[in-house]
């Protein structure tokens, strides 16, 4: 364990055909989306271990463990879920993970390379003065969970997944009695438009996700057009 108490977990799935990115696979042939996905994965993975002072962990499915083992590498823990779905996962890692006393931890995308490692610097600093810190996307949902003890019913409900699941989320912190505070909206990658901007994003700094922006270098001119639903920053 590290001396600041921080733990970093990644909500991965094995890179299996058909399990991931479903929406873009519908745009997309499905082998090149789970690439897409396995890319994602492990730059979001080295973004990760730009932190410092941070346990790094996953949790994934449990039928995924072995398989994220070998795409993840020995160097990082994988534990797997209790339960099925993300409400599941996300509960999962906190009463895993946040059950030593003044542990922070923070839970975050698979797919999320493209994101500021000050985003994640900052989640574990509102932790210090705060029960729970989320980072919204621009869709209704969050890419960002942190707290500093695990809440029995705090990511249950329906919303989970859903335009309205960033609301649900504080509603529920709100009558568990926690206080929340949001990060900086983010967006994550969900549909064609998402890649088009990511694109742009990374062709003016590749380094930020090398292997992702390599994928985007072959199959971006395959990508339709469609209206966003991500909205503007």
């Amino acid at each position: 364990m590290t001396s600041l108490n921080r733990t970093l977990v990644i909500m991965a799935k094995a890179p299996r055909p058909g399990t991931v990115k479903t929406r873009l696979a519908k745009q997309l042939p499905v082998q090149a989306v789970t690439e897409l996905y396995r890319c994602l994965l492990q730059d979001t993975i080295s973004l990760a271990q730009t932190l410092s002072h941070v346990d790094l962990a996953i949790i994934c499915p449990s039928s995924d463990v072995e398989e994220l083992s070998g795409a993840a590498g020995n160097a990082i823990p994988i534990v797997p879920q209790v339960g099925n779905g993300l409400a599941a996962g996300l509960s999962s890692v906190f009463a895993h993970f946040a059950s030593a006393r003044d542990r922070q931890v923070v839970a975050f995308n698979s797919d999320s390379p493209h994101l500021p490692a000050s985003i994640l610097e900052n989640a574990f600093h509102v932790l210090t003065g705060n029960d729970i810190v989320v980072g919204p996307t621009y869709d209704g949902g969050y890419y960002l969970v942190g707290a500093t003890a695990s809440h029995p019913g705090l990511f249950t409900g329906d919303a989970m997944g859903t335009a309205s699941a960033f609301d649900a989320l504080q509603a529920r912190a709100r009558a568990l009695g926690l206080s929340v505070r949001v990060s900086d909206p983010f967006y994550d990658i969900d549909e064609p438009p998402d890649l088009h901007r990511l694109a742009v994003e990374l062709q003016f700094a590749p380094q930020r996700a090398p292997r992702t922006a390599a994928w985007l270098a072959e199959w971006k001119q395959a990508l339709p057009e469609q209206p966003s639903s991500i909205g503007a920053p």
